[in-house]
């Protein structure tokens, strides 16, 4: 039996780049709205996504801003609708592309008879619209997002739901992922973890994952930053295999 199972996408930077120029210029857009004079560089943004969730992303800024934690987590979550909505407006105004060679790689895969999820620690209000309108909701199996776990990524709880969704263990099961944060939980479900890196998470420890490569897939080839000189022709469907195999 074919030991490539299902492969588990993670969503923001992975699937999409999606929070530099999206999620970051949100958040901004609702602290304006709000009358407060915060805004967030390129440079903190990237230093801030060690936060997993945006809530909890901005519950602990405002914290460190000097606000009690109650004030906090009440304005963080009263922030966090806002700039939920804004992003969401951003998705419907077709401000993403899918990353080079996810759409090709995700389509590979299915007509391969390989079974394919999302296990993104964004909320459903906008993870869904966006897988939605780059890939069409019928291009996965399984979509398990931060609205259905209560623990976010480094905790695996998100890619355990996902397994359970699909019926299937972690053996003959590979995640792409592009975080240090993303890559540990994949890890401690048990899963083989594939990198893929962004502009925010090349310098962060990968070591956990098997491969690291600079994209997903790119004309001429990828750059591997980890891992064996093969895996150049980017993450396809015989790089997967390969990676269930070797677990198999």
């Amino acid at each position: 039996m074919d030991p490539l199972r299902a492969v588990i996408f993670d969503l923001d930077g992975t699937l999409a780049d999606t929070e530099r120029d999206g999620h970051r210029v949100a958040f901004n857009e609702a602290f304006e709205a709000a009358g407060l004079s915060y805004r967030w560089s390129v440079e903190e943004y990237g230093q801030l996504l060690t936060i997993t969730g945006g809530r909890q992303r901005i519950e602990r800024y405002l914290q460190s801003r000097g606000h009690s934690p109650t004030e906090a987590a009440a304005l963080a979550a009263t922030l966090h609708r806002d700039k939920t909505r804004r992003f969401a407006a951003l998705i419907r105004m077709g401000a993403f592309e899918a990353r080079p060679g996810a759409a090709e790689l995700i389509s590979a895969l299915r007509a391969e008879g390989v079974a394919t999820a999302v296990a993104t620690t964004g909320t459903s209000d906008w993870a869904v619209p966006l897988l939605d309108v780059l890939f069409g909701l019928d291009a996965f199996d399984v979509v398990v997002t931060g609205s259905d776990v209560t623990d976010l990524k480094p905790d695996p709880a998100v890619y355990l739901q996902t397994l359970v969704r699909l019926g299937l263990t972690a053996t003959g099961v590979v995640a792409v992922e592009d975080s240090a944060n993303g890559v540990q939980a994949a890890v401690a479900a048990g899963l083989r973890c594939v990198a893929v890196v962004n502009g925010y998470t090349r310098d962060q420890d990968l070591s956990a994952a098997v491969a690291v490569c600079d994209d997903l897939a790119r004309p001429g080839g990828v750059s591997v930053l980890r891992g064996e000189a093969r895996w150049a022709d980017g993450v396809t469907v015989t790089m997967l295999r390969r990676l269930a195999a070797d677990r198999a």
